[in-house]
């Protein structure tokens, strides 16, 4: 995956680091729509990545749509359909990556940005972060739907209407982030986590993650029996036993993702 020209990606001790580099903001260009959604694809089936990180570039984590390359991507009809469906897939491609996805929001996160970080599975910010939903100013929508999984109705609302923007110390407050650290403890925090996650059965973790997505929109009872019975599937896999057998001799299990 060195093949890309807005997307850095290095992969080390089963986790895998998408670093998005598309100055001066990373704005969501059309490169780099398709680089993040190649890449976790590729990191779907990638059996040695266990963990992802993503991250931005620069001061800035992303501030939304690339508006001044827009011109370039929409020029007649049927591109705004085919525009609009690329850049949902790419959220999507977040969301549905096998494997769990940590963001670390280095900076603002815009429009675009905040779909990005609602699509992950755990935030982690810095005191530079911010998420905000500006397109009230440019006269666009984007991104509330995804937003809505992270703020209350009446926050949501403030941010769509107005653009006012939540920033990393009031995301930890109100539960958003699970940490807000300074600039230079961002990486070594999401690293944590995503290296404990790594450490963990990638069987488990993966189709926990599944689970967890299927079961989001569910009833209680729907869900909740979804989820049994994935438990009843995950601990026929080779991995479970090694770990129930590791817990009886009391050492650390050896997981081989089967």
């Amino acid at each position: 995956m060195n093949d890309f020209q807005q997307l850095q990606v290095s992969i080390e001790n089963h986790v895998a680091t998408l670093t998005m580099n598309a100055p001066p903001v990373n704005a969501l260009t059309r490169i780099l729509n398709d680089e993040l959604t190649a890449a976790l694809d590729r990191i779907s089936e990638t059996d040695d990545v266990r963990a992802v990180i993503l991250t931005g570039a620069g001061k800035v984590f992303c501030a939304g749509a690339d508006l001044k390359g827009r011109s370039e991507v929409i020029k007649g009809p049927g591109d705004l359909v085919a525009h609009s469906r690329r850049t949902r897939e790419c959220f999507h491609a977040i969301r549905e990556c096998a494997k769990p996805v940590v963001v670390a929001i280095n900076g603002a996160a815009l429009g675009s940005g905040v779909a990005m970080v609602a699509s992950s599975d755990i935030l982690v910010a810095s005191h530079k972060a911010s998420l905000g939903l500006p397109e009230v100013d440019v006269g666009l929508l984007g991104g509330c739907r995804h937003a809505m999984r992270l703020f209350s109705h009446s926050r949501l609302r403030r941010m769509a209407l107005t653009g006012y923007r939540v920033g990393g110390e009031e995301l930890l407050r109100l539960g958003i982030v699970e940490a807000c650290v300074a600039p230079e403890e961002l990486m070594a925090t999401a690293l944590e986590i995503a290296t404990t996650i790594a450490s963990k059965s990638p069987v488990s973790t993966r189709m926990g993650k599944h689970t967890l997505n299927v079961i989001e929109d569910m009833s209680l009872r729907d869900g909740y029996r979804y989820e049994q019975d994935m438990t009843g599937i995950i601990s026929k896999t080779d991995d479970a036993k090694e770990a129930q057998l590791a817990f009886k001799e009391k050492r650390a299990p050896i997981f081989t993702g089967h």
